[in-house]
């Protein structure tokens, strides 16, 4: 019986990294050609897979041993893990009724010129109203929606990278 290989580390860190790309990619798109415009939420989502793919292509570039392999996922696991709590937390804005749906508040540049930052993290991470308009969906799931299923898969890539960071194994086919 035949068997494909899997992806080495630095191959794998590579696809992850080109897949966060692409992920901004749409975001971009759906910013500046659709014209929806991310809310508080959606940015700081954003910055994590930013993060999750400079970590990654990071991770590519170096091409580390075991140990390097381990710690490049969990970074990863961390980034994605935070990502994945703004989804759900946008997620719960929108499961919500509308007369529970907080206020809009101000924007994000006004809120980082006049508050603290710790000040400004903690309004962002309340969500508004904003956050909790469905603006978009795609077989029923909304854009969170799908961020979260972007954040759960890169998570499982790099729990994988973390568990077998030296593997040789092959897929069966």
């Amino acid at each position: 019986m035949n068997s494909l290989p899997l992806p080495n580390a630095r191959q794998t860190n590579l696809i992850v990294a080109l897949g966060c790309a692409a992920l901004m990619a749409v975001a971009l798109y759906m910013q500046h050609f659709m014209g929806l415009e991310p809310c508080h939420l959606c940015v700081m989502q954003r910055v994590m897979v930013i993060s999750a793919g400079v970590i990654t292509f990071a991770a590519a570039l170096h091409g580390p041993g075991v140990l390097g392999t381990r710690l490049y996922g969990g970074l990863t696991v961390l980034t994605v893990g935070v990502g994945a709590g703004l989804s759900m937390r946008q997620l719960w804005l929108q499961s919500l009724p509308e007369d529970e749906v907080p206020a809009c508040g101000a924007s994000l540049d006004y809120m980082l010129e006049v508050f603290p930052l710790t000040e400004v993290i903690s309004m962002v991470l309340a969500g508004d109203g904003t956050c909790a308009e469905v603006v978009w969906t795609f077989l029923g799931i909304s854009i969170p929606g799908w961020t979260l299923v972007a954040f759960v898969g890169i998570g499982a890539i790099a729990i994988w990278q973390i568990l077998a960071p030296g593997r040789e194994s092959r897929l069966p086919f």
